[in-house]
């Protein structure tokens, strides 16, 4: 069999495509998974950077709670102011202006305070 010179024929016309694409689609594929790969970076990056202003943000607020100091509880009543309270809710309730329910509910907040 004689060889041709010149053009090629038909088959390695094909094959020479073939291997075109092949390239072709290899580089493209490797391009897509380098972008993603940048892409995935980015991202983490971001949400590492994120992730650190909320703790930075998360600690200052803890820091200016824990610089203010509480302020004191009220001091509890005097007993004499008490007692002054008591007799005058009983005066009350004996003259009729209060029930027992409304004097019970206030004797237990004035011995609760």
């Amino acid at each position: 069999m004689r060889r041709r010179m010149g053009r090629p024929g038909l088959l390695g016309t094909v094959a020479r495509t073939a291997v075109v694409a092949g390239t072709a689609t290899a580089v493209s594929g490797r391009m897509q998974r380098g972008a993603a790969e940048r892409s995935a970076q980015q991202e983490q990056t971001a949400a590492a950077q994120q992730q650190a202003m909320v703790d930075q943000a998360a600690a200052q607020a803890a820091a200016q709670v824990s610089s203010q100091q509480a302020p004191p509880a009220a001091a509890p009543a005097p007993a004499e102011d008490r007692i002054g309270k008591l007799t005058a809710l009983a005066e009350l309730k004996a003259k009729g202006l209060l029930t027992d329910e409304e004097f019970a509910a206030e004797k237990a907040r004035v011995l609760g305070s």
